[in-house]
């Protein structure tokens, strides 16, 4: 039920706080499947906070970040930063269909090039005829469904579980396994410490290719569009730190698991380890869940993939459409485009880009590239553009050349980075060198820090811009007067179409100015606390585990997810309760043959949503509207 081409990326710009944070929460639940550290996309997505307040006052009307490029800089930038994009758009998508496919295999013995075609059909029904509303109700129903799951796995390993049963247990095998197989670099070999030169690799690795995927990736922006001005920063602190949990209590349940019955003939590759590939490829997981729980272990799993894959992959689609339809289409193509004709390529885009998407994916099962190399790889491949992509909205002083040229030269900096280090430590160039943790490390950094040093050369050697953010403001929803008049639709009940008085606009600006303060020093707090302030110490003094500190880490971890599940479960629906009675008795007036309520019924509905919202009620009222515009497009 489309409501006209601003509709799908745009949404009205009125989700409200927590629903913000739980969209945010499961895409990085599915994009993080491989990190067992539990730091992940949280960092990131609180840092993005300051990012998408900044979007907000710039450029209230953009549809993509990639618009806000073009607005400052021209063709050039543009082009520049929609390759980056995509480029990001497709590793994701490849990692969620190689890791999911690889799951599915595994479980089920469906060949894997089938699970890549098949996991993406019903992503691309509900995607097409949904837009990017459908997108929000299944990420809610989905991370619901990954919540449950993961709190069945934590209970069962550390309270019912025959094998297992409690923290003390699961540290008694951990200590053994540690005796059998001592980890190299790790603090007296042991499985439960912080001081982890592997792990500390990994760690650098993994904030700098999530750096990559959020700054860099035109669905977190199409969030940050489409969130109300007043819900834009709480929905990404809360939605951050929400995440927080899921690989915490994810990796201390399933992966320390899954070292503790290894040697138990429950786990399926008993009496062998797991092979460094099946690792890589993500079977950790798998092969846990059905050591605790036997089959039901494999449903469960089966469940939480397909939850995890098809919420992250609607996503992504929809930035790529987004991307297609406004950045390449109408932007390069057909600039006075009709919304039926936008709607009309963003529905076609979807579906190529799927097709595509599954057939590359299929081809990188078949070279043996699996989620942990992409994982790995997806820092030095777009990372470049972060730096650049930030100070577009951040620093005015920042030219063309520099904000055009400085991706592409961190790009190649990094690749020959990466390269170089892999040929000189291993003699040779393949999958296994190029995917080994110290080359991946250099072309990571590499890729993140060189635009620091190409930046500001580039700007002061050609001249500093000096921009006054004008051309971002003068960005204009699209014509939605065609879609609006075949669906009998009142175009002033359409969210996002209405103009705001002066009024309105400067009580906004005073929000987001306010908002813009609050997040920089927010996030500095947070990034400084979860980055340095809670591991270093830990890694710097070696410390290892006790039984009691185990114990309580496992409790920290499940209460945080109780705390998670409240903000991402249970808030949102008291925050919309309003909007779900208006729709719900909507139906129940269909059904009973009252017909459809009058457009000066339900502009009196909207301004009484309004009332509400200005008067401290959480719904807002663009959001609330839109179940009652939706009405007229039956």
């Amino acid at each position: 039920m489309d409501m006209g081409c601003d509709s799908p990326p745009v949404l009205g710009r009125g989700i409200q706080v927590m629903l913000m944070g739980l969209l945010l929460k499961a895409r990085a639940d599915a994009e993080s499947s491989k990190d067992m550290g539990f730091r992940g996309h949280s960092v990131q997505i609180i840092l993005f906070a300051t990012l998408a307040i900044e979007l907000k006052r710039r450029a209230p009307n953009a549809h993509t970040f990639l618009e806000v490029i073009r607005a400052r800089y021209g063709v050039y930038a543009h082009i520049v930063f929609t390759v980056f994009g995509l480029m990001t758009n497709v590793l994701v998508t490849a990692m969620l269909l190689t890791g999911g496919s690889a799951v599915v295999t595994s479980l089920t013995g469906v060949p894997t090039a089938a699970a890549c075609f098949l996991l993406p059909i019903g992503v691309v029904l509900y995607t097409i005829f949904g837009g990017i509303k459908a997108t929000f109700l299944t990420d809610y129903v989905h991370t619901v469904m990954i919540l449950v799951i993961i709190f069945i796995f934590a209970f069962t390993a550390y309270s019912t579980n025959v094998n297992l049963g409690s923290p003390s247990k699961v540290y008694a095998l951990l200590q053994q396994a540690a005796a059998a197989h001592p980890v190299a670099g790790n603090a007296e070999g042991s499985y439960l410490t912080m001081r982890s030169k592997e792990g500390a690799v990994f760690f650098v690795i993994n904030i700098i290719g999530n750096f990559g995927t959020v700054f860099c990736d035109n669905g977190y922006y199409n969030k940050a569009i489409a969130a109300s001005p007043i819900h834009a920063l709480p929905g990404y602190v809360m939605g951050g730190l929400s995440w927080f949990a899921i690989p915490w209590l994810a990796a201390t349940t399933m992966g320390l698991s899954a070292l503790a019955l290894e040697s138990n003939p429950v786990f399926p590759t008993y009496p062998n380890r797991m092979a460094d590939a099946d690792v890589t490829a993500g079977l950790v997981l798998p092969n846990a869940a059905v050591a605790l729980l036997g089959k039901g272990g494999a449903a469960a799993t089966l469940l939480l993939i397909f939850m995890a894959v098809t919420s992250a992959s609607s996503a992504e689609f929809i930035a790529v459409s987004s991307i297609f339809t406004y950045d390449i289409y109408q932007t390069y193509f057909n600039p006075k485009a009709s919304g039926k004709k936008l709607i009309y390529m963003a529905h076609s885009c979807v579906v190529i880009y799927a097709i595509i998407l599954a057939g590359f994916s299929t081809g990188l099962y078949y070279i043996g590239i699996s989620i942990g190399y992409l994982y790995l790889m997806m820092g030095v491949i777009i990372s470049s553009a972060v730096l650049p992509a930030t100070l577009t909205l951040m620093w005015s002083k920042q030219n063309l050349v520099a904000a055009a040229a400085s991706p592409v030269l961190g790009l190649a900096s990094s690749l020959i980075a990466w390269l170089i280090t892999a040929k000189k430590e291993y003699g040779t160039l393949s999958v296994a060198s190029t995917g080994s943790n110290n080359p991946m490390l250099a072309g990571n950094v590499v890729a993140l820090l060189s635009p620091m040093i190409y930046v500001p050369i580039l700007t002061y050697a050609f001249g500093p811009q000096n921009y006054d953010y004008k051309s971002m403001a003068l960005i204009r929803l699209g014509d939605d007067s065609d879609v609006a008049a075949d669906a009998h639709v009142d175009l002033e009940l359409v969210p996002g179409v209405s103009t705001n008085s002066e009024e309105q606009n400067q009580k906004e600006k005073a929000t987001l100015d306010r908002a813009s303060i609050i997040a920089k020093s927010l996030t500095a707090f947070l990034t400084v606390a979860l980055l340095v302030l809670w591991p270093m110490p830990m890694y710097g003094s070696s410390y290892v585990f006790s039984g009691k500190f185990f114990t309580g880490w496992v409790s920290v971890g499940i209460l945080w997810l109780f705390c998670s599940s409240f903000c991402v479960g249970l808030y949102p629906l008291w925050e919309g309760r309003h909007s779900m009675a208006h729709t719900f008795k909507g139906i129940v007036a269909d059904i009973r043959g009252r017909g459809k309520p009058t457009a000066q019924s339900r502009r009196s509905h909207v301004v009484e949503e309004s009332e509400g919202s200005d008067s401290g009620h959480v719904g807002d009222e663009k959001e609330s509207a839109s179940p009652v515009v939706e009405k007229g497009d039956e």
